[in-house]
């Protein structure tokens, strides 16, 4: 069968998901490419400049002269690793050359930041001649911490990973092989458990002899499989023992002494089949013909080997994982490279080697197999993951990975002696890690696989905004349910054909609010709660054919859909007052507006940024309530400091002494979270001026921020967003018995996008 050096290991990458207009306006929107360079000291005065170059630069240079393992105390060698490929291998795109690639190599350096906090740089080396490509990488090695090859051809790869890791005294790792290898052999150690088997005495077949492949069974072997009991295949059959046709020295390394010839005869009798080759590779007499309770690893992309859905139409007693993320058990190398880099660059290991490799599938293995806390399965909402055949390997947005895979690693790293800086206390070291971590993405990531699990039908009314369109498409595009466009279907259409937005798609709608059947419904609906407050019933008759607010919100009211999102033509307030005529505030509950601010890497909840002006005390325990419940829904563990001028009662005034009396009344409720105040911001959220408190309740700095007046909110939110460079999400809308949310006037596809899933997730819970 068709044999491939790329596998399953980056997530699918079926473009069925995303529209190529998509893609490039992603890419191209604000600053071209997804990466820049941001000073970390501060950059403001003369002082600042004659410290940070000339002349106060010459010290850490003389330094590292008298001392090269300061360049770690000094520069950012120790945090940094460079991404590199020549583009003999992107993706499953084949041989487009090293420019090609550079859009590759920055999403790898994306990830590296996003999941473990490791700097990183792309470099596209601009040949296809291993020596000179080892010889342009092998000097480079002081600037940085450490080498992550890519997207580089087999067999050409083999020789330059080798030659490097020779020669340089840093890690050298590429990832196409071994990252597949790790989270392969994390998964079929789970699924040999289950499954009542050993290593010893499993028999396995790879089909497909590139990078990867060899890789996995490179590790697998040198974690205890038996080397008889490995049979490899590629597009001329099995490789044995004899075998010269399409040979060289990595496959010879894997020749069998056997008599069968082909994938169809291997398979028969096989306990495991990994997959990294190509579509259809695996047929059904291939399936039948495996043992009992078979382990099936199709780690073709974006089409698996075979299709889960047809292993369980013609088997109930297989384990089956893939490369894709829209089904259990996804091959996926972000569990792997990030956290490996991390824990080998924090004891500065020369190498990445079995040793490491091995502790970091172990590390995720066992993550797989433990009791999944409440912390984390609260994001999940209810669908608290269970080891077992449709959970043997981690997700990658499992919050525990980076405390759980670094420390791994670099125990690993000092007991095999490549760690040239120990971590005595790695109990200290997983703390810290956890504190690195970026949680907000972490928590769209979940909520988004949530509302895949439960898709819903969700409408944007103000369908005929060329950006509106675009999130609508994105929407259904991400499997997140129904986009339902309110609108006039001649006039978007014309819109939609102008701007290249697809909307013939499955799963998108049209709707004309003037020519719907559900009008009169709608109306009189509307009319039963406006009839007492001076509306007639053809003034409601009017708001329901004219106004798309009005009928968005009546859709969700009748259960129509089930959320709307709306905002980007008309300001909060007024959209707010159109949507507070059709659906009440929930019973026992306070209707308000929370932002979730996200700022190097800390995420706190601000409320409330939308709904009330003054907040009286009492209305402000409710904020804390309300907030501090939204908080835990998201996943997070509710620390909440009601904010003020003043800091435990200096000074003193009108406004701090409300604050200070909702402390008491939620004193007085007995609520189940962590709340204190009145104190200012910095109190909340500096871990050292809260020290100078130390009769302060909270028991570290606040993740949810309660304002003493909607001004004080807005105007902090908005200047966080725009001096401070943080991201900014909301605000959203908690608190009524339908999912309705708001979003700024003229907020781009991607921000609305990220409302209408909360919309859909909020329909939920």
């Amino acid at each position: 069968m068709a044999g491939n050096d790329k596998s399953g290991n980056k997530g699918t990458r079926n473009l069925a998901s995303v529209t190529e207009q998509e893609a490039l306006d992603f890419h191209a929107r604000g600053r071209p490419g997804k990466l820049e360079i941001a000073p970390t000291k501060p950059m403001a005065t003369q002082r600042d400049l004659s410290l940070a170059y000339s002349p106060g630069v010459a010290v850490p240079v003389k330094a590292i002269a008298d001392d090269p393992s300061r360049a770690y105390d000094y520069t950012t060698r120790g945090n940094m690793v460079a991404v590199i490929s020549n583009g003999t291998a992107i993706l499953g795109l084949g041989n487009l050359g090293a420019l090609a690639s550079k859009p590759v190599m920055e999403g790898k350096s994306v990830l590296f930041k996003r999941f473990a906090d490791v700097d990183s740089i792309d470099l596209e080396v601009d040949t296809e001649d291993p020596d000179e490509f080892i010889n342009c990488v092998r000097f480079l090695g002081p600037s940085f911490g450490g080498i992550n090859l890519e997207d580089i051809k087999a067999p050409e790869c083999f020789i330059i990973e080798q030659r490097l890791r020779e020669i340089m005294d840093i890690p050298v790792f590429h990832d196409d092989q071994h990252g597949t290898a790790i989270i392969a052999a994390a998964g079929l150690l789970n699924a040999l458990a289950l499954t009542g088997r050993d290593f010893k005495t499993t028999k396995l077949v790879c089909n497909g002899a590139g990078a990867a492949a060899i890789a996995c069974i490179e590790l697998i072997k040198s974690m205890g499989f038996s080397p008889e009991n490995v049979t490899l295949c590629d597009t001329k059959g099995v490789i044995y023992q004899g075998r010269t046709e399409g040979m060289n020295q990595w496959k010879s390394a894997h020749a069998v002494k056997t008599d069968r010839r082909s994938l169809k005869e291997a398979m028969v009798g096989a306990d495991v089949f990994f997959g990294l080759s190509s579509k259809g590779a695996l047929t059904d007499d291939m399936v039948l013909s495996m043992a009992p309770n078979p382990i099936i690893f199709a780690m073709a992309n974006p089409d698996p080997e075979v299709a889960p859905e047809d292993v369980a139409r013609l088997r109930g007693d297989a384990i089956v994982a893939t490369g894709r993320s829209d089904y259990p058990n996804q091959v996926n190398n972000v569990l792997g490279f990030p956290y490996i880099f991390r824990g080998a660059l924090d004891v500065r290991a020369s190498t990445i080697n079995d040793d490491m490799k091995i502790a970091a599938a172990n590390a995720l293995a066992d993550l797989a197999r433990a009791d999944v806390p409440d912390d984390v399965a609260a994001a999940y909402q209810g669908n608290r993951p269970r080891f077992g055949p449709q959970y043997i390997i981690p997700v990658p947005f499992d919050p525990r990975l980076i405390s759980a895979i670094p420390v791994a690693v670099a125990k690993a790293a000092m007991e095999s002696g490549v760690a040239r800086k120990p971590i005595l206390d790695l109990e200290a070291y997983a703390r810290e890690l956890n504190a690195r971590r970026d949680p907000i993405a972490s928590t769209l990531q979940r909520l988004y696989q949530y509302v895949r699990r439960n898709p819903k039908r969700v409408v944007f009314a103000e369908g005929e905004e060329e950006q509106v369109m675009r999130a609508a498409l994105s929407y259904v595009n991400q499997q997140l349910g129904t986009a339902i466009l309110l609108g006039r279907e001649e006039q978007m259409r014309e819109t939609a054909e102008k701007a290249g937005v697809d909307l013939n798609r499955p799963g998108i709608e049209i709707v004309n609010a003037r020519l719907s059947t559900r009008n009169e419904a709608y109306t009189d609906y509307l009319y039963a709660r406006l009839q007492r407050q001076g509306y007639l019933y053809r003034d409601v008759q009017r708001l329901i054919n004219n106004d798309r607010n009005h009928f968005a919100a009546c859709m969700v009211a009748l259960g129509d859909a089930d959320g709307m999102v709306s905002g980007t033509t008309r300001n909060y307030s007024t959209v707010l007052e159109d949507v507070k005529r059709c659906i009440d505030v929930r019973s026992g509950h306070r209707m308000i507006g929370v932002s979730i601010v996200l700022a190097r890497g800390r995420t706190v909840l601000v409320a409330d940024t939308a709904v009330h002006d003054m907040p009286n005390s009492e209305q402000l325990a409710d904020i804390a309530e309300e907030a501090a419940g939204l908080a835990r829904r998201m996943g997070y563990e509710p620390r909440v400091a009601m904010l003020a001028y003043s800091t435990f009662g200096h000074p003193s005034g009108e406004r701090s002494d409300r604050v200070i009396e909702a402390v008491k009344i939620l004193d007085r409720r007995r609520v189940d979270f962590e709340y204190d105040g009145e104190m200012a911001a910095d109190v909340a959220l500096n871990p050292k001026v809260m020290e100078q408190y130390p009769f302060c309740r909270l028991s570290g700095t606040a993740n949810v921020l309660v304002m003493p007046a909607f001004h004080s909110a807005s105007i902090s939110t908005k200047m966080l967003q725009e001096l401070g460079g943080s991201t900014v999400i909301g605000p959203i809308l908690v608190g009524l018995e339908k999912s309705v949310q708001i979003v700024s006037i003229g907020a781009k596809d991607s921000d609305i996008v990220n409302m209408a899933a909360i919309a859909a997730y909020n329909a939920s819970v």
